[in-house]
């Protein structure tokens, strides 16, 4: 069984930057992937970004391409996303999301663990 517990979220204005942590525990997690979710309110939880077990490969959903970036520390056993210039659009609940591979993609059925969630709203 693995947990997860994210931190990191807020209030931050139009351009700023936030970084998100996702602790996790188990003795798996440094050969999981490992990825991040969002869901603004009223919408379907959508797919942000993940790391494979090794930190070696990395994935973007388009609408964060060039501005978040994903990585993680297996010693922490913790899984970063820093976001920088961030827009309104960003404003969801970010997930961090544990899968038993060591490779996973976009698709939400390819993560076995999930977070409660970390609340994050950019202001205009």
């Amino acid at each position: 069984q693995v947990q997860l517990v994210e931190s990191g979220g807020g209030l931050v204005q139009a351009g700023g930057s936030l970084r998100l942590s996702c602790a996790a525990s188990g003795r798996t997690f440094s050969t999981s992937a490992m990825g991040w979710f969002r869901q603004a309110p009223g919408k379907e939880r959508e797919f942000v970004a993940t790391i494979n077990w090794s930190g070696g490969h990395t994935y973007y959903a388009d609408s964060v391409k060039g501005r978040f970036t994903i990585s993680r520390d297996n010693a922490k056993n913790t899984v970063y996303l820093q976001m920088n210039s961030l827009k309104p659009e960003d404003t969801a609940v970010y997930y961090c999301a544990a899968s038993r591979g060591l490779f996973a993609g976009s698709w939400y059925h390819e993560y076995d663990y999930w977070g409660q969630g970390t609340q994050v709203t950019v202001s205009s």
